[in-house]
C-alpha cells in the first residue's frame, strides 16, 4: 500500500463518490485529509468513516465556482493541518447533452465547476506546495472528450479537455519546483454514472461490453488507491500524464 505518512491532502467532491473514495484510501495511506463540497452533511459523513478507521479528516463546505471559497478552503487546511502536499480536483458540474439543448449557464458551470475551479486552486496551492519542497496535483477528466462518437458529449468533453490540457502546463512549469501534476481519467461506481445508466440503459450496456476488465471501478479500492499511489513517492517521476483508471476501455495517446 502506497504510505502518504505526513502529508495533507485537500480533495473537492468528497462527499460521495469518487471524492469520498479518494478521500478514504488517501486517509488509510496516512494522510490528513481536507474534504470539501456543497453539502456539510455529507462531508461530514465522509470524516466519520475516515475517523472510524484511526484517521484525521476536517469538513470544510463551500461551491467551488465561488473564488473566495476556494481560498477559504486552502486556507483552513493550512490553519488545521499546517501545510498542503496533495490537492485533488475531483468536483464537476457536468453539462450533458447535445449541443442545441445544452444551455450557456449549463457551459458556463462546467467550465466554473470543473477546469476555472481547477485552475484557481492550482495557483492557491503552489506557494505552500513550493514551501513543502513540492507536492501532486491530481485533476480529473473523462473519456468522454476522446470520443470516437461525440454526440451528447461535446459540451462535458469540451470542459474536460480544458482540464487535461491545464495538467500538461504546470506539469511543465512547475515541474523543478518539484510539484507532479496528474489527470485521472476514471470509470468508478459513482451517483453520475448509476444516473447515466439509468438514463441511458442501451447505451450503457454496449459501453460496458468494451472494458477489457469487464466490470466498473470500486470507488476506493480501485480508483482511490490508485490516486494513492500516484500521490506516493513511489510515481515520483511520473507527470503531465492522463492515467486511464477506466478498465483499459479508453486510449489517451
Amino acid at each position: 500500500m502506497a504510505d502518504l505518512s505526513g502529508k495533507v491532502a485537500l480533495i473537492t467532491g468528497a462527499g460521495q463518490g469518487v471524492g469520498q473514495g479518494i478521500a478514504l484510501a488517501l486517509a488509510a495511506a496516512g494522510a490528513k485529509v481536507a474534504v470539501t463540497g456543497r453539502t456539510l452533511a455529507k462531508l461530514e459523513a465522509t470524516c466519520a468513516l475516515i475517523a472510524e478507521r484511526g484517521g484525521e479528516a476536517q469538513a470544510i463546505a463551500g461551491n467551488v465556482k465561488d473564488a473566495g471559497n476556494l481560498a477559504e478552503m486552502v486556507e483552513q487546511t493550512i490553519k488545521r493541518f499546517g501545510g498542503l502536499d496533495v490537492l485533488v480536483n475531483n468536483a464537476q458540474e457536468v453539462p450533458n447533452g447535445k449541443l442545441l439543448d445544452v444551455s450557456d449557464e449549463a457551459f458556463l458551470a462546467g467550465f466554473e465547476s470543473g477546469p476555472l475551479a481547477s485552475f484557481r486552486l492550482m495557483k492557491l496551492v503552489h506557494p505552500h506546495m513550493v514551501a513543502r519542497g513540492g507536492g501532486v496535483i491530481v485533476n480529473l477528466a473523462s473519456s468522454a472528450g476522446i470520443r470516437w462518437d461525440m454526440s451528447g458529449y461535446g459540451a462535458y468533453g469540451a470542459v474536460k479537455q480544458a482540464t487535461r490540457v491545464l495538467t500538461r502546463a504546470a506539469a511543465a512549469e512547475w515541474g523543478r519546483q518539484g510539484i507532479r501534476v496528474l489527470t485521472i481519467a476514471p470509470h468508478a461506481e459513482s451517483p453520475g454514472l448509476k444516473w447515466w445508466i439509468a438514463n441511458n440503459p442501451d447505451e450503457a450496456e454496449a459501453f460496458f461490453r468494451t472494458i477489457p476488465l469487464g466490470r466498473i471501478g470500486k470507488l476506493e479500492e480501485d480508483i482511490g488507491r490508485a490516486v494513492a499511489a500516484l500521490c506516493s513517492d513511489d510515481m515520483a517521476y511520473l507527470t503531465g500524464a492522463t492515467i486511464p483508471l477506466d478498465g483499459g476501455q479508453a486510449n489517451f495517446d
